[in-house]
């Protein structure tokens, strides 16, 4: 199975964090920051991946703290669960409508880590969640597991509808670059013979 429990404390944040790449879709999500909630729900549901989380975080001050830092652990999860990188895919991508908003979400598991980010939110919160997070959780989760990650906004007018794209592209597009090649089961995605 490939999986990852991750564990990580700090003064600012508390998190338990379990992924199973090869779920159903399965989350229980409890981070503190409710939009936050929404998108994990959302990327683990259209990436058919079981994700559980658990934050505590010095949300009094703002959510940044709690929002980086779960994006560290899922990345790290990500890391564990996917080891060599024996037999995936590698490459995904997913071009994602919703409403009057479009999104394009493309990566490669490449070990390099990279984040193009060309997204245009023109609300400063929703609700209570500060909108350029949205970057800084891709930032660290692209640290935490290296890949080259592009998120580009075609259209779109909703900052909600925009951040929904956004996850929600990811979830697909990562599904299918976790996803196992029968053809090359055996086989490190690469011609170096190492990612």
């Amino acid at each position: 199975m490939r999986s990852a429990d991750i564990k990580r404390d700090t003064r600012e944040t508390q998190i338990q964090l379990s992924l199973n790449l090869d779920g159903t879709g399965k989350a229980d999500i409890a981070t503190g920051v409710g939009f936050l909630d929404h998108m994990l729900e959302l990327f683990a549901r259209h990436g058919d991946f079981d994700l559980t989380v658990r934050c505590q975080g010095d949300t009094q001050v703002d959510g940044h703290h709690s929002v980086e830092d779960i994006g560290i652990c899922l990345g790290r999860a990500f890391t564990e669960a996917l080891g060599d990188k024996r037999g995936i895919t590698r490459y995904g991508q997913f071009l994602l409508p919703m409403d009057e908003t479009l999104v394009l979400v493309a990566c490669d598991l490449s070990g390099r880590d990279y984040l193009g980010w060309s997204v245009d939110l023109s609300a400063q919160r929703v609700g209570d969640f500060d909108t350029e997070l949205g970057k800084e959780f891709f930032l660290a989760f692209v640290r935490a597991c290296p890949m080259s990650l592009h998120i580009r906004q075609m259209a779109g007018e909703n900052t909600h509808h925009i951040l929904e794209a956004v996850f929600k592209g990811a979830g697909r597009a990562l599904k299918m670059a976790v996803a196992l090649d029968e053809k090359h089961r055996d086989e490190i995605p690469s011609t170096k013979g190492v990612l």
